[in-house]
């Protein structure tokens, strides 16, 4: 199952995605493609379907059926494959408490693999990006919700991940993580990689993604730029049209 008939351009393709639990159906054929270097993201109520769409993307679920292409690897068939090309900010926090942000960044280098002078360089490139410098020595129980959350994605950044998958990443965090965090997110989409994140935060959507879909009962109601979104909705923010497709998309 090699690299089969994936455009250059796409970083991800999604095929006749479909995810059920029981009679439940978390996802209903989606079809579409993310492109490299782009900011995309994913917005709907909660019960929309966007983690399980993220953690099937992050190869943790497996589809019912359909696929993922990730730069022409299949979630189903080449799951390891998927994951040196991923980095993964799930909600939950995945951190030692009781260790400093330096040594749980060791501890995670070493988990993928890396070694000697580059691990070092990695961790101090992951420390700079997410800007924990000045508290990378403390332990991270003494952290700040927000600072844990960007230790998180300091995590996933090692690996020089070519997509970024990031579950609601600046969920109940203070305002300057918080900006630290898009910060971050616009100087990753600089250097090429592709970012895909779920957010209930318009602002962030509307200022930083470069097309959004939007989501509800597992399905896409709608696919576009900000700018394409608000126009064919006749509306003047994200959460009107949202809420405009929602209620035409009831039951």
């Amino acid at each position: 199952m090699g690299n089969n008939a994936v455009s250059e351009n796409i970083a991800v393709e999604v095929r006749n995605l479909t995810k059920k639990y029981g009679r439940n159906t978390a996802l209903q054929d989606l079809s579409f493609g993310i492109g490299k270097g782009e900011i995309f993201g994913l917005f709907g109520p909660n019960g929309a379907g966007k983690s399980t769409f993220l953690s099937i993307l992050a190869t943790i679920l497996k589809p019912t059926s359909g696929d993922i292409m990730v730069n022409g690897y299949s979630v189903r068939e080449q799951p390891d494959k998927v994951k040196g090309e991923i980095g993964y900010v799930p909600q939950d926090i995945a951190l030692y408490p009781m260790l400093s942000g330096r040594d749980n960044l060791d501890f995670w280098a070493g988990i993928y693999g890396l070694r000697g002078k580059l691990k070092k360089e990695r961790i101090e490139e992951a420390i700079e990006v997410v800007r924990l410098g000045d508290r990378i020595k403390d332990r991270v129980s003494h952290y700040s919700g927000g600072m844990k959350r960007r230790l998180n994605i300091a995590v996933s950044l090692m690996h020089h991940p070519k997509v970024l998958l990031m579950d609601e990443p600046t969920v109940g965090v203070d305002i300057q993580s918080r900006s630290f965090i898009l910060e971050a997110l616009s100087a990753l989409k600089k250097e090429g990689r592709t970012i895909i994140f779920t957010s209930h935060y318009v602002d962030e959507l509307e200022t930083l993604c470069d097309r959004i879909a939007i989501m509800a009962k597992g399905r896409i109601l709608a696919m576009g730029s900000p700018d394409e979104l608000k126009k064919s909705s006749a509306a003047d923010d994200l959460e009107t049209v949202m809420l405009k497709l929602a209620g035409s998309n009831a039951g």
